[in-house]
């Protein structure tokens, strides 16, 4: 595993943890890499201290964190909202909003992932969708 400090083109800093460089570099080029803050697919690897195993005796002590800022808090509702009241389709997304919105399947809430293409596509026909400040947990690590 290899975590990366990532930068979006509208500024967003965020690490991700990929399982190798070569992932990343898959996952980018297929649109799979978004900001975690605003959901963009302009990402790229920000400039980063390279991280050197120590003993656990030799590592400086460093402080625990225990409160969350108001965004951590506000992201962390979203999050339990949507999973509460909607239903994780996955990679079947594009499909499914696309399918409601035809009137081929009962309107419901849903969310899951589409790339950036999908996404653009469903935008383009009037399809109403939005991108998740977050990745769905089944998503993540």
């Amino acid at each position: 595993m290899i975590q990366y400090a990532l930068k979006c083109d509208q500024g967003h800093d965020f690490d991700s943890w990929f399982q190798s460089a070569s992932a990343f570099d898959k996952l980018q080029a297929a649109g799979h890499v978004a900001c975690a803050v605003c959901g963009s697919e302009t990402v790229d690897k920000a400039v980063m201290a390279p991280r050197v195993a120590v003993s656990a005796e030799d590592a400086p002590e460093k402080p625990l964190r225990t409160s969350k800022t108001e965004q951590e808090t506000a992201l962390a509702e979203l999050r339990r909202h949507v999973e509460d009241n909607a239903d994780y389709v996955g990679p079947r997304f594009a499909e499914e909003a696309r399918s409601m919105y035809l009137g081929a399947t009962p309107e419901r809430a849903i969310y899951g992932e589409a790339n950036g293409a999908e996404a653009k596509k469903l935008i383009e026909d009037g399809i109403p969708v939005a991108p998740l400040p977050f990745l769905p947990n089944r998503k993540a690590n």
